[in-house]
C-alpha cells in the first residue's frame, strides 16, 4: 500500500504550512497493486455505493443476456449474476472481453467495460465434459433400474405360482412334475436375465436382494418336487348299483257277452 501527500518537495511556504498539514491528512489515498502490476487506488465501501450501473451484453453460444450490474464490480460478481440466467456454475464460467479471458478478481471498469459493452461467455471444457460423464453415468444407473423392474415383475409372477404349487401338494394333491420343472428352467433364466444387468451403487443392493428371492423360489421348488414325489396319487373307483330284473306280470281279460 502506498499514500500520496499534497506537499511536494517542500516548495509550500511557511505561511501554509498549518493548511498544507491539515489538508494532506484529508487528501491522503490508499493504493494498491493489480495483478498486472498496475497501481490503482484502493476500492471502499463508499465508493462502490456511488459508482453507477451498466448494462452488459453477454453472449452465450446462441443466446444473448443482459446483465445490469455495478461498474466498479468484478467479473467474479458478474459470474454469480450470470448462474441464474444460464445455469451455470460460476466456476464452469469463462468471461472473454476484448480476447482475453478474464479472472474473478479483475474489475470491470479498470478492464474497459462500459454500459452495452459486450462479453462472451464459454463454458469451462473440463466441467462440460464432467457433466458428460456424469450424464451417462445416471443414464446407465436408470436403464438399470428399469431392467431390474422388468426381473422384478416376472419374477412376482412365477413366485405366486411356486405358492399356489407349495399349497397343492401340502393338502395332499400330486402335481405333475413337468410342471416343477417348466417353473424351475423360468425362474433360472430370470436369474441369467440379473446376472447380465450391470449395476453399481443402489442399484446394487436391488439386485442382490432379487437374486436371493429367484434362489430361494428355486430352492423351494427342489424340495416340493421330493415332496411332490411322495405323494400318492389319488385313485378314483366308480361303483356301479345293480337292480333285480322286473317280474314278468300277465294281463287278464274279461269277456263280456
Amino acid at each position: 500500500m502506498m499514500k500520496r501527500r499534497s506537499n511536494y518537495g517542500g516548495w509550500m511556504s511557511d505561511g501554509s504550512a498549518t493548511t498544507t498539514s491539515s489538508t494532506s491528512k484529508d487528501e491522503e489515498i490508499d493504493w494498491e497493486m493489480r495483478p498486472g502490476g498496475m497501481l490503482v487506488q484502493k476500492r471502499t465501501d463508499k465508493s462502490d455505493s456511488s459508482a453507477p450501473n451498466v448494462r452488459i451484453r453477454v453472449a452465450y453460444g446462441a443466446l444473448r443476456y443482459e446483465i445490469f450490474v455495478n461498474s466498479q464490480a468484478t467479473f467474479g460478481e458478474l459470474k454469480k449474476l450470470l448462474t441464474a440466467e444460464t445455469g451455470l456454475q460460476a466456476g464452469e464460467q469463462r468471461l472473454v472481453f476484448r480476447g482475453k479471458e478474464r479472472e474473478d478478481g479483475d474489475y470491470l471498469d479498470m478492464c474497459g467495460v462500459k454500459d452495452r459493452s459486450k462479453v462472451i461467455l464459454m463454458e469451462d471444457p473440463c466441467s462440460r465434459e464432467k457433466r458428460a460423464i456424469e450424464m451417462r453415468r445416471n443414464a446407465k444407473i436408470q436403464t438399470a433400474h428399469r431392467a431390474i423392474s422388468d426381473v422384478s415383475m416376472e419374477v412376482d409372477k412365477l413366485a405366486e405360482q411356486v405358492s399356489v404349487i407349495e399349497k397343492s401338494i401340502s393338502n395332499g394333491t400330486k402335481v405333475p412334475e413337468i410342471q416343477i420343472t417348466t417353473l424351475i428352467e423360468m425362474l433360472m433364466r430370470q436369474a441369467i436375465k440379473l446376472d447380465g444387468i450391470s449395476t453399481e451403487g443402489d442399484a446394487s443392493a436391488q439386485k442382490n436382494l432379487l437374486g436371493k428371492r429367484v434362489q430361494k423360489c428355486v430352492e423351494t421348488l427342489d424340495v416340493l418336487k421330493i415332496s411332490n414325489a411322495r405323494v400318492k396319487p389319488v385313485i378314483v373307483t366308480t361303483k356301479w348299483e345293480t337292480f333285480d330284473p322286473p317280474i314278468p306280470t300277465t294281463a287278464h281279460w274279461e269277456f263280456f257277452d
